[in-house]
């Protein structure tokens, strides 16, 4: 996943702890073998090499991909993983400095749009319905890693863990007497106090490039093609790993508005933005944010 991976947990003996965390590194290492686009091998990428044609795929993925349409639907379009072209075509920018011709943008935007994935549970395959179509998990796969690795921790009987994928974690029960797992919240001096649930972070505040004086993010609208052009920083607190990790992006690209409203009408959900455009700084957050905050 191209980021340092961390497992913390409470065990009865160090054996067991070195036992369990071994085998969940190794669940987290399954699914980026599976699920890493910058590997040609992978099973992600292969699929994008079949279009038109129905592919099995594995349990592991096929839970992302479900997982990715619910998103997309929820933000109608604003997260979709179908946005793999358009994403290649960013990184090439960055390492050279130089927007997207319009052309090659036009083209990769034809190929995204998450209708164009097909899904058959019953016989677990996955389709794309158009030629040059690519996918990238990036956005959702950490989390679902997180999640992953806990349930794996949980089979060898060990509760109070964190497992931090870069970007995305997930908690099961706090550490003993504490009533939650403190994390800092991203660039402010405010530390969140967490238990079972999943968080993810996603911004530009490190990540962009410069391109004739005009800032792009490396988060990508869907709709336009284009790098968000204005500073974000966006924190979500939701019921798992993967819900966090998808939302950070279903509340960042539709805007401050938007997105903290799409968060308010979700379930155990919480989210905290910092919006920065034309030099105007804006904080928002949903109503119930600032009770996860230690005090």
């Amino acid at each position: 996943m191209s980021t340092p991976c961390e497992i913390k947990l409470y065990a009865p003996s160090q054996e067991d702890a070195s036992q369990a965390a071994s085998q969940a590194y190794a669940e987290i290492a399954a699914i980026d073998t599976a699920m890493n686009d910058w590997k040609a091998e992978s099973e992600i990428s292969r699929l994008g090499g079949t279009p038109g044609r129905d592919i099995p795929v594995s349990s592991r993925l096929f839970e992302v991909l479900e997982a990715s349409i619910h998103f997309s639907r929820l933000s109608e379009g604003a997260f979709d993983i179908t946005v793999g072209p358009v994403v290649k075509l960013w990184r090439r920018a960055k390492e050279e400095k130089k927007l997207p011709s319009p052309e090659d943008l036009r083209r990769a935007l034809q190929t995204v749009g998450y209708r164009h994935l097909s899904l058959d549970p019953a016989k677990r395959t996955a389709r794309l319905d158009v030629e040059g179509m690519s996918l990238d998990v990036g956005g959702i796969a950490k989390g679902y890693a997180c999640d992953r690795a806990l349930c794996v921790l949980a089979r060898h009987g060990i509760t109070r863990a964190l497992v931090n994928t870069g970007g995305g974690m997930a908690f099961g029960d706090p550490p003993p007497g504490e009533k939650g797992w403190r994390i800092g919240l991203a660039d402010t001096d405010e530390v969140l106090l967490l238990s079972r649930c999943g968080v993810a972070t996603s911004g530009d505040w490190e990540r962009y490039v410069d391109i004739d004086g005009k800032r792009y993010s490396h988060i990508v609208d869907p709709k336009t093609g284009l790098g968000l052009t204005n500073r974000a920083l966006v924190t979500v607190v939701a019921p798992t790993g993967i819900a966090a990790d998808a939302l950070t992006k279903c509340v960042m690209i539709p805007g401050p508005d938007r997105g903290i409203r799409l968060a308010e009408g979700l379930p155990a959900t919480q989210a905290w933005m910092r919006w920065e455009d034309a030099g105007r700084e804006r904080i928002v957050q949903t109503a119930g944010f600032p009770a996860l905050l230690l005090r």
